[in-house]
């Protein structure tokens, strides 16, 4: 009898990890959706007369609901309610709705048409949010800007939702196992959907010598239908597990809205809160401008037309290059003959800097910036592993904090002492790039395997929502902040590659120091209430 309990879909290695690779797949087409316009921000203005202010309005959009009409708290309750199948289902049908508006809005079907006429005219004034300045729109507005924003607005909830269902889900197949290197795997294969987006959504913009910012969209729809699929057969794995272990997906102890304070009272829980708006808001927003940072301190000159590092087949070749970069890496972490372990990690290691060099000789700050994720694919195993066996979370987060301060700092005061310097910027540009996104890896392996040691299993998601939604707070407002210290500090600047970056970049250090801070409290906190942050996720 003990022996058929054991034979479940959660106790075999092989089944988990594919119900985490279901999971991981579809927030990686999340993730290259969620930035599919960042890197032809320029072709949007040339082509649909979307200025810098009208892009940023509606790239922030995507997390307008979530914060202001409290969405992603109602998707935690969704979630504790209605299970993880169910939401990861509703989360991948959202994303798609949304990303199918976005894609129409940009398009040249929505030119000339009525619904372009009614944008125009309405959506110029929003009561309340007006008068705070939080509005998503304003008048003026380009028509595809204003409906391209409300597409980004479906779509932010069913990402943040997924974000939070796919948290819940590791949780749910590895608790008690490597939920800490499942997390951080998830997140390692996420980003580098940030990577995809960066060589992909320009090379399908130009694809053919026609210039069709329509066709970028057309492809990250594409990539959400795959993201659906995804998730309806985790749907049919996670219904075949609750059968065989009798668990149900909804509880005979139902959510309580009183559920929500009692999280909230927890002073363990307020900190790690804090430390998730403080990194990511250090991140993601810095990912907005990134592209544009590298142009305003490096010397790039762009390579010959005819040349083949100015063709399109360069860029294919050097993503089946980063695959082999992140896929010899991450699986060299995981070989037991040591021949076959070095040998994936020399091979990692020689793919990558092919990656680089070519990135220097396509002299593409897309290019470069798209390393941001690889090393982090390399050591998010041995990070996660090393916090299931031996723990040391809190401590893990204090080192990510100080990476994140010395890489931001290089950014404003080393790099720019490299401009003029073709070859010397770039090395310092791809180190620092590296071990940023490195950095970041911390947050998963570290940082939401100690969520469950805070709350109650029940309240799991509605835990997690409260995370997103704060950090959702800081995802909205750090790209607004930048900007605005941006142009404060470059009064009268109008070339684009002329920014000077230093108090932008100065700026997101402290967020770095405060998050280092909050690293410290919460080692003590830990230590005095016995939380257990500091150790293994695997119970032996």
């Amino acid at each position: 009898m003990t022996q058929a309990i054991q034979k479940t879909l959660r106790d075999s290695a092989g089944m988990r990890w594919t119900a985490l690779l279901l999971l991981a797949l579809a927030m990686f087409c999340s993730y290259i959706f969620m930035d599919i316009l960042s890197p032809i921000k320029d072709l949007m203005q040339e082509t649909r007369g979307w200025d810098s202010t009208a892009f940023g309005t509606m790239q922030g959009s995507e997390v307008f609901l979530n914060v202001f009409v409290f969405f992603l708290i109602f998707a935690g309750i969704i979630l504790d309610k209605m299970g993880v199948r169910f939401t990861a289902v509703l989360s991948a049908a959202v994303m798609l709705v949304g990303a199918c508006v976005k894609w129409y809005a940009v398009s040249e079907s929505f030119m000339g048409t009525g619904l372009e006429t009614w944008f125009t005219n309405n959506l110029n004034y929003i009561p309340v949010f007006d008068e705070l300045g939080v509005s998503p729109f304003y008048e003026g507005m380009p028509a595809s800007a204003k409906f391209a924003a409300c597409g980004f607005m479906i779509f932010g909830c069913g990402c943040e939702m997924a974000g939070i269902t796919v948290s819940r889900g590791i949780v749910k197949w590895f608790k008690g196992r490597e939920m800490a290197l499942a997390m951080g795997s998830e997140m390692a294969l996420a980003r580098l959907g940030v990577a995809t987006c960066m060589i992909f959504s320009p090379f399908f913009a130009r694809l053919g010598g026609e210039i069709s910012v329509s066709r970028s969209v057309a492809f990250g729809v594409v990539l959400m239908c795959i993201a659906l699929i995804m998730t309806i057969v985790y749907f049919f794995m996670d219904q075949k597990l609750d059968a065989q272990t009798g668990e149900a997906e909804e509880k005979d102890d139902p959510f309580k809205v009183s559920d929500i304070g009692k999280i909230l009272s927890d002073s363990g829980f307020w900190i790690v809160a804090l430390l998730c708006v403080l990194y990511y808001s250090a991140i993601f927003p810095f990912q907005k401008y990134a592209v544009n940072m590298l142009q305003c301190n490096l010397t790039l000159t762009p390579p010959d037309g005819d040349s083949f590092w100015a063709s399109s087949s360069v860029t294919i070749v050097q993503y089946v290059i980063m695959l082999i970069v992140a896929a010899a890496g991450f699986a060299s972490n995981f070989q037991k003959k040591a021949n076959l372990k070095y040998g994936l990690l020399g091979l990692s290691i020689v793919a990558l800097i092919t990656y680089c060099y070519m990135g220097y000789m396509r002299q593409s700050a897309e290019s470069i910036f798209a390393v941001f994720p690889l090393l982090a694919v390399l050591i998010t195993p041995i990070l996660g592993s090393y916090l299931d066996h031996h723990g040391k979370a809190a401590s893990m987060l204090v080192l990510g904090s100080i990476l994140l301060i010395v890489c931001h700092l290089t950014f404003a005061f080393i790099l720019p002492m490299f401009k003029g310097n073709a070859v010397g910027g770039i090395i310092i540009a791809y180190a620092t790039i590296l071990v940023l996104g490195a950095s970041f890896s911390l947050v998963p392996a570290s940082l939401w395997p100690s969520v469950p040691k805070l709350v109650d299993a029940k309240v799991i998601g509605s835990a997690y929502a409260l995370i997103f939604w704060i950090q959702n707070i800081g995802l909205w407002l750090f790209p607004l902040l930048i900007g605005k210290v941006l142009d404060a500090t470059n009064p009268g600047v109008t070339d684009p590659t002329k920014f000077d970056y230093t108090a932008p970049l100065v700026m997101l250090a402290c967020l770095g120091v405060a998050a280092l801070i909050l690293g410290f409290v919460l080692k003590v906190v830990d230590r005095k209430k016995g939380i257990g942050l500091e150790l293994p996720n695997i119970k032996e």
